[in-house]
């Protein structure tokens, strides 16, 4: 059966705006942060924390979108020249 009052969600276009260089920063704070995090080097409350940003890192640098980049309009992409 279908109902007319369905919402309709829009798939999320996410357009990539984080450049290679960026990305491997990303990756390298992140496996630094992984390193100290199981070495006990950092511990705790903060340890955890920077453990998850450190997954964000990760996570964003696959999928080369931040969306903390989006709503400010900013890209770290290079532009193409044509």
């Amino acid at each position: 059966m279908y109902c007319n009052n369905a919402i309709k969600l829009n798939p999320l276009k996410m357009k990539k705006n984080m450049g290679t260089a960026d990305r491997i920063i990303r990756v390298i704070i992140a496996a630094i942060v992984a390193v100290l995090y199981f070495t006990g080097t950092i511990t705790g409350t903060l340890g955890i924390v920077l453990l998850v940003l450190a997954g964000v890192f990760v996570l964003t640098s696959l999928v080369s979108f931040c969306p903390l980049y989006a709503p400010f309009g900013f890209s770290t992409c290079s532009v193409k020249e044509k």
